[in-house]
């Protein structure tokens, strides 16, 4: 166990195992951390039931990535005390009380809390049962794609591109409820499709849905159009294709979904004019990169002073570009909405 340097530290860690053992802990932040790990940022203990036992469950915030660990209480306690040393800030809260600790190089400080009475105790929150997800974590794409491990269990450092592709399939699900569920084909093109992370995780779900999914994915880059036809081949998902080229290069000939979720500058404008050109009944954009418009701009004086940052004027130029492409969509009778995709903790922001 770690020897604490005041007081107060000794006195929280008595605090934390008296809730265990009193079945009152609710959770325990440890923030402001200052130990050898340079990425990271805080970490979150609470109770879960994993195979019939109550464990502590450590979510460890990295600047890049979230690492789930379970522990057994008597495991997860030393954790813990080795913890509180090294940071500068803890809260604790139980079914009746909060509790702080903030320290630093001189002295600790420790607050105490009451909150409003209860008589329940806390949920304890069960592992065993998987978050409902549009894509099933056993598919064997994400295995070959590098997203899961051989046990079906998904890689720490990929975590947030899983929680990005489940609401990625959440949006298109509950957008293509609005346009003809009955048609049983769909042709889809997705430029830009990278690593066909989003790509795979579409035809996957469509497969699911009964429907047939005729999807060519774009790419630039030849390794990457490689690879991806060579895992399509290896999971057998028999109408997906991957082309090298861009969105001026290849032109389909029927387009029913149109995809461009990394689509730089005017790409995202080619993409646009592909999926009205085609009639798509639906076109799901990202835009990023929003150069186009950004040196035409011009500050009438009386908005010089707020527009004289830079960061300001590429949020300018960024609403003007995007409200620009909504109007278009909504002149040629599409319902738009704007809004961003995922949220900012798990990927760069997509709007």
């Amino acid at each position: 166990m770690s020897v604490f340097s005041f007081e107060q530290e000794q006195q929280f860690f008595h605090e934390i195992k008296q809730m265990l053992d009193q079945q009152t802990f609710e959770r325990l932040i440890l923030s402001q951390y200052k130990g050898e790990l340079t990425q990271l940022e805080k970490i979150t203990f609470r109770v879960v039931e994993l195979h019939g036992k109550k464990q502590l469950s450590a979510l460890y915030h990295h600047t890049t990535q979230d690492v789930t660990k379970n522990y057994s209480f008597e495991d997860g306690l030393e954790q813990i005390a080795a913890l509180i040393t090294q940071c500068k800030q803890a809260n604790l809260f139980s079914t009746h009380q909060e509790i702080q600790l903030k320290k630093n190089k001189k002295k600790a400080m420790l607050n105490m809390g009451k909150k409003q009475s209860m008589t329940t105790a806390p949920t304890v929150q069960a592992h065993d049962r998987e978050k409902q997800r549009y894509v099933q974590q056993s598919s064997a794409f994400l295995k070959e794609l590098g997203i899961t491990d051989e046990k079906a269990q998904i890689i720490p450092s990929m975590a947030r591109k899983w929680k990005q592709i489940n609401k990625f399939i959440e949006i298109f699900a509950s957008a293509y409820e609005q346009i003809d569920a009955e048609q049983k084909e769909l042709n889809i093109v997705d430029f830009g499709s990278g690593k066909g992370y989003l790509t795979f995780a579409l035809y996957d779900y469509l497969q699911e849905q009964q429907k047939i999914p005729l999807i060519t994915g774009v790419e630039l880059r030849r390794n990457l159009v490689e690879f991806c036809q060579n895992v399509a081949e290896k999971v057998h998902f028999n109408h997906l294709d991957f082309f090298e080229g861009d969105v001026r290069s290849y032109q389909p000939e029927k387009l029913d979904v149109m995809i461009a979720l990394h689509a730089c500058d005017i790409a995202t404008d080619f993409a646009i004019h592909t999926g009205i050109r085609l009639n798509a009944s639906m076109i799901m954009c990202a835009p990023c990169c929003h150069k186009e418009l950004r040196p035409q701009l011009h500050s009438p004086e009386v908005l010089q002073p707020m527009l004289q940052f830079g960061i300001h004027a590429g949020q300018q130029a960024e609403m003007l570009t995007d409200t620009l492409r909504a109007l278009l969509l909504k002149a040629y009778g599409y319902e738009t909405k704007v809004f961003e995709f995922v949220s900012l903790e798990h990927t760069s922001k997509k709007k």
